[in-house]
Parts: structure tokens; C-alpha cells; sequence
């Protein structure tokens, strides 16, 4: 069976973002099939950049926030990307969150209709912009997911639970038609010392922890006590309490830690269902260039 490549998530870090711009040309040269670019340091501006320093890679925000920018805007960068990189960009779209939007001073609406009227008005101004590529939009529940199967070319979870993927797009099953593509951002932490990795994980998912759309959605599959648990801790300001309550099974369930073979293992099971993995990396001893040095060794 020929060897499957991640996709892999990019964040344009300030002050580093030249070296972050040679490891998407890495990327590009060892065959990776996909950069996914988070909002965090300008997920256009880093697309931008990559479709000059790259050649055949795919490229798509994870995601862009609607409420960052008019329509119209992201729409003609949209446009222009999709015409300098040959169609290689995607647009990935989502409502962000709620922390994000109140620093924005945003009034925020209805998740699903104000998404749909976004879709709406990019489309509408291809008069103007000229062809938009592909539109991704952020799922996590079932509704969110029905909306991208109807509206969009693509759907992109974040930090979902594998035990549950299988089963949302058996109940939305038309998110499997032909060409709709499927991602999902996972934090990877490869390393042989099992709990040191464990460890950053909880890091990173204590933040996602503390918003109540994802508690919610990890309740409703099966983990309402790791979430009531941590979420008690949080509101009494006990963070170590709070990482100690995300169990094992729910942090193997949403993200991938340990050694390089039990890592490569898992982002295939993610293939087998359908959905393309994107490996979101840091590491036990570094940053992220060091993740990301990491899961190239990991496919050398």
C-alpha cells in the first residue's frame, strides 16, 4: 500500500514567517498533498505567500472568520488566488470563536444562516471578482455539516473525535458525494515518552475546553463528565485540575501523541474513513518548526 501524507496546518507566526514560507516549499518538494492555514498571524496574507513559494501543493485557510471581513473583500483575495496559484487555493470558511469575536467588538448572529448569507454574497460578487475557488466551511455538529454538504465543496472539523466522524457523516450522508473534500485539524505530538506528549496535548486542548461550543459537542458524544469535570476546574481557576480532568480516552480520541509509528497509524485510520487528516504539530522539545521538522522525519 503506497505511503499517505497528512495534510499539514501552517501558522504564520510573527517575526518567523520567512522560515515558516520554506517549510510549506518542504512541504511542496516531499509531495505533502495540502497546507491548511489557521487564522492565527493572517491565514490570506500566508496564502498569499505560499502560492508564490510553492508549486503543486494544495493551500486553504482553516478557517477564515466571516466576521473578520466583508464579503466582497475576502472574495477578491479569494479570486486572486485562486487565479495566481493555478487553482491550487481553497477557502476555508468559519464562524470562529466566540472569545475571538468579542475582542472584535462583533455582533455576532445565527452560526448557520449568517454562514449561508456570507456564501451568498461571496458568490454574488464573482461579477466583480472574478471565480472563486473551492469553499470550505467549518463543521462540527450535524447541522453546520449539512449546511457545507449543500453550500460548499468542502468540510473542515477541528479537534473532532474519531469515534464520532464515521457516525455524523453516516447522518449526513450527503457530505460523501463526489468531490466534496474532507478535513480534519488534529494536534500531533510525536515522541517516544508517551506522557510528555499527552501532556502538550492537554496544553493545546485546554483552550478549546474553556468554549462552550466544543465542551458541548464533546458532551453530546459520550464525555459529558470529562467536560463538567473540567469545566468546574476552569471556573474555579484551577488549570492543572482542569487538564487532569481530559481523560486518556478523550484525548486519544481527539488528538494523536507518541511514537512516530503509533502517530503514522492513526493518521491512516483517518484516511480509511474518508477524511484527510491535518496534522496540527508541536512538539515536547521545540516549536513549531521543530513539530513540523518532526513529521517530515516521520515520512522521510
Amino acid at each position: 500500500m503506497s505511503v499517505r501524507l497528512p495534510a499539514l496546518s501552517l501558522v504564520a507566526t510573527p517575526t518567523k514567517r520567512n522560515a515558516i514560507l520554506d517549510l510549506a516549499a518542504e512541504a511542496d518538494r516531499r509531495g505533502f498533498p495540502a497546507l491548511s492555514c489557521p487564522s492565527l498571524g493572517g491565514a490570506m496574507a500566508l496564502c498569499v505567500s505560499i502560492a508564490h513559494r510553492t508549486e503543486q501543493i494544495r493551500f486553504f485557510t482553516s478557517i477564515q472568520p466571516i466576521y473578520n471581513s466583508t464579503a466582497q473583500e475576502t472574495g477578491a483575495t479569494a479570486a486572486h488566488l485562486h487565479e495566481i496559484s493555478g487553482g491550487r487555493f481553497a477557502l476555508g470558511l468559519g464562524v470562529s470563536h466566540e472569545p475571538m469575536t468579542r475582542r472584535l467588538g462583533v455582533q455576532v448572529g445565527r452560526p448557520l444562516a449568517d454562514t449561508r448569507d456570507y456564501v451568498e454574497r461571496l458568490r454574488a460578487n464573482e461579477k466583480f471578482s472574478g471565480p472563486l475557488p473551492p469553499i470550505y466551511l467549518a463543521a462540527m455538529r450535524d447541522k453546520m455539516l449539512q449546511l457545507t454538504a449543500d453550500i460548499a465543496e468542502g468540510s473542515i472539523w477541528a479537534n473532532a473525535a474519531f469515534s464520532d466522524v464515521p457516525k455524523q457523516m453516516d447522518r449526513v450522508p450527503d457530505v460523501h458525494k463526489q468531490g466534496h473534500a474532507l478535513h480534519c485539524m488534529i494536534p500531533t505530538v510525536i515522541s517516544d515518552d508517551v506522557a510528555a506528549a499527552a501532556a502538550v496535548n492537554r496544553k493545546t486542548m485546554i483552550n478549546y475546553v474553556s468554549m462552550p461550543n466544543y465542551r458541548n459537542y464533546w458532551s453530546s458524544i459520550g464525555y459529558e463528565e470529562e467536560m463538567s469535570a473540567a469545566f468546574a476546574a476552569l471556573e474555579a481557576g484551577d488549570r492543572d485540575a482542569a487538564q487532569a480532568a481530559m481523560s486518556d480516552r478523550w484525548l486519544s480520541d481527539c488528538t494523536l501523541y507518541g511514537p512516530a509509528s503509533t502517530v503514522r497509524e492513526r493518521l491512516e485510520e483517518w484516511y480509511s474513513v474518508g477524511v484527510t487528516p491535518v496534522a496540527v504539530m508541536s512538539s515536547v522539545s521545540g516549536g513549531q518548526a521543530k513539530a513540523i521538522g518532526e513529521l517530515f522525519d516521520l515520512y522521510a
